[in-house]
C-alpha cells in the first residue's frame, strides 16, 4: 500500500498558534521521484505555504475521536 500524506495551508493567527487547515492528499510517485498532489481547496490564506504530513490512519482516528469528545463536552456545557 502506498503511503499517505495530508497536505495543509498555515493559516497565521495573531497571538494564538498556526491553524494547519488540511486541504488535500499526497502520494509518492511508484519510483520515489515526485509526488500527486490533489487539492480539496486552494492555499488562499496568508503567504500561500503548503506543508505536506505523513498521514497516520491510527493516530488520526484518535484525533477525531478526541474532538468528537471535546464538542459533545461543550454541547453539553451550553445546554
Amino acid at each position: 500500500m502506498a503511503k499517505m500524506y495530508r497536505v495543509y495551508s498555515i493559516i497565521e493567527r495573531p497571538k494564538q498558534d498556526d491553524y494547519w487547515l488540511n486541504i488535500g492528499v499526497a502520494f509518492p510517485h511508484d519510483n520515489g521521484d515526485g509526488f500527486n498532489v490533489i487539492l480539496q481547496a486552494l492555499p488562499l490564506a496568508g503567504n500561500g505555504k503548503l506543508v505536506v504530513r505523513a498521514y497516520d490512519p491510527d493516530k488520526h482516528e484518535a484525533d477525531e475521536q478526541e474532538k468528537q469528545a471535546v464538542a459533545k463536552k461543550g454541547a453539553k456545557a451550553s445546554a
